[in-house]
C-alpha cells in the first residue's frame, strides 16, 4: 500500500492533475492520435541518427550544426514562454483557445536542457574563448575572461534553464489546477507569476543569446542582440501556434473552437513581428555601419563576402520583404492554406537566420549549408515537436474553466 501511494505521488509530480482531461467537454478532448507525435519522432530520430554519423566523420561541423538546430528549438520554446506570460498579463481573451498549445510547449525546457548536452562536449570546437593559448595572446579575450570562462558559462546555462523551467512549471500547473477546480483566484496568481516571469525571461534570454550565439565571435558586440533574438522567437511561436491548430483541426480536434478570427489574429501578430524583426535588424546594422568600429563592422563583413552576401540577401527577402507583402492583406491572414504556407516558410527562415548568425564563424571563406545542418535541425525539431504534441494530448486542448473562455469562443475581429 505504501509503495502504491509513493508511486501515485511520483506520478502526480510528473503529470499533475492527469485526470482533468476527462472532465473537459467533449469538444476539447484529445482522442490520442499517435501520428501527431509518432511521425515527428520518427523524423527526429532519423535526423539525429544522420547527424551522429556526421559527428564520427567531422566533429567540428557537427557541433556547429547541432548548435544551430538546438538554438532554433530553444527560440521556439522561449517564444511560447513569452506568449503565455503576455496573455496572462494583458488578460487577453481572444487567445484562450490557443493558449494551452503554448503552455504545452513550455514542457520542452527540461528536454532541451538534456538535448543541449552535446553542445557542452563541443565547447572547445565552438567557442574561441575556451582556448587558453588564444586568450593569452589576445588582450581583448583576456579582458573578457571574468565572464567568458567555462565554469561560469556552465553555471549561467544551468541558471537559465532552471529559471525557464520553474516559470513554465508554475504557469502550466496553475492552468491545469484551474481546469480541475475552477478556482477564480488562479487567474490573479497567473498574473503575479507572469509579472515576475516576464522580467526573468527578458534578462535570461538576453544573456543566453549573448552566451550561445554572440560569443561565437567574442570580439563582436551588440547591445541590441538580445532583442533581435527575441523578435525572431516571438514571430516563430505565432506561426507555430497557427500550424498546430490547423494540424489538430485536420485530425478532427478543435473544429469550431479555433476559428478564422483566431487565425487572423495569429496572422496579424506574425506579420507584426516580421516587421519588428526587420526594424531591430536594420537598427543593429545601421548603428554599427554609422559607428564604423572595426570590432563591430568585421562581423558584418564576414556575412557580406565570400558568398555569404547571397545568404544575407535571401534572409532580407525571405524573412521580411516577401512575408511582409504576402501578409499585408486581410484575406491572406484569413486563408488557412495560404497562412499555413507562410508560417512554414517563416519557421524555415527562423532556422536560416540562426544559421546566418553562427555558420560564418566556421565557414568564413565559403558560404555553405552543410547536410549536417539540415539533419540536426530536422532531428532536433522533430524530437521537440513530438514531445510537445504528446504533452498536448495529456490534458484538455483548451483551458476550459478559464475566465473569458466564452468570449474567446465567440471572438470576432473588429
Amino acid at each position: 500500500m505504501a509503495t502504491l501511494k509513493k508511486n501515485h505521488i511520483f506520478q502526480r509530480l510528473l503529470d499533475p492533475f492527469a485526470a482533468t482531461s476527462g472532465d473537459a467537454p467533449e469538444a476539447f478532448r484529445y482522442t490520442g492520435d499517435w501520428r501527431l507525435w509518432g511521425i515527428p519522432l520518427l523524423v527526429g530520430g532519423i535526423g539525429l541518427a544522420t547527424g551522429l554519423s556526421g559527428w564520427l566523420t567531422d566533429a567540428h561541423q557537427f557541433y556547429f550544426s547541432y548548435l544551430i538546430g538546438w538554438v532554433f528549438c530553444l527560440t521556439i520554446a522561449l517564444g511560447a514562454l513569452f506568449f503565455a506570460l503576455i496573455q496572462h498579463l494583458t488578460r487577453a481573451r481572444w487567445s484562450i483557445v490557443v493558449r494551452r498549445m503554448a503552455e504545452a510547449l513550455l514542457w520542452t525546457f527540461p528536454l532541451l536542457a538534456v538535448l543541449g548536452i552535446p553542445v557542452l562536449f563541443g565547447l572547445h570546437d565552438l567557442y574561441h574563448w575556451t582556448h587558453a593559448d588564444a586568450v593569452a595572446a589576445d588582450p581583448i579575450l583576456a579582458g573578457k575572461t571574468p565572464y567568458l570562462n567555462v565554469p561560469f558559462f556552465l553555471a549561467r546555462l544551468a541558471i537559465y534553464f532552471l529559471a525557464w523551467s520553474l516559470v513554465a512549471y508554475h504557469l502550466y500547473r496553475n492552468s491545469l489546477l484551474e481546469d480541475a477546480t475552477g478556482d477564480p483566484g488562479i487567474a490573479a496568481r497567473q498574473r503575479k507569476v507572469s509579472a515576475l516571469g516576464l522580467a526573468v525571461g527578458a534578462v535570461t534570454t538576453a544573456f543566453a543569446s549573448y552566451d550561445l550565439l554572440m560569443s561565437l565571435d567574442p570580439h563582436w558586440f551588440s547591445t541590441i542582440f538580445g532583442v533581435y533574438v527575441f523578435s525572431g522567437a516571438f514571430m516563430s511561436i505565432h506561426a507555430l501556434l497557427a500550424l498546430c491548430a490547423m494540424t489538430l483541426q485536420a485530425t478532427g480536434h478543435l473544429r469550431g473552437i479555433v476559428t478564422t478570427e483566431h487565425y487572423q489574429d495569429l496572422g496579424k501578430l506574425t506579420f507584426a513581428f516580421v516587421v519588428f524583426w526587420a526594424y531591430i535588424a536594420f537598427s543593429q546594422y545601421m548603428l554599427i555601419w554609422y559607428g564604423n568600429i572595426p570590432e563591430e563592422t568585421l562581423w558584418y563583413r564576414h556575412r557580406l563576402t565570400h558568398g555569404w552576401e547571397a545568404h544575407s540577401a535571401v534572409l532580407l527577402a525571405g524573412h521580411f520583404v516577401a512575408p511582409f507583402l504576402l501578409l499585408l492583406s486581410r484575406g491572406a491572414k484569413r486563408s488557412r492554406l495560404f497562412l499555413a504556407c507562410i508560417c512554414v516558410w517563416l519557421l524555415a527562415m527562423q532556422w536560416f537566420d540562426i544559421h546566418w548568425l553562427a555558420a560564418p564563424v566556421l565557414h568564413y571563406e565559403a558560404a555553405t549549408i552543410h547536410f549536417l545542418d539540415i539533419a540536426n535541425g530536422l532531428g532536433l525539431f522533430g524530437v521537440v515537436l513530438a514531445a510537445f504534441m504528446y504533452r498536448l494530448g495529456r490534458h484538455s486542448l483548451v483551458p476550459f474553466r478559464s475566465p473569458g473562455l466564452d468570449e474567446s469562443l465567440h471572438f470576432e475581429n473588429a
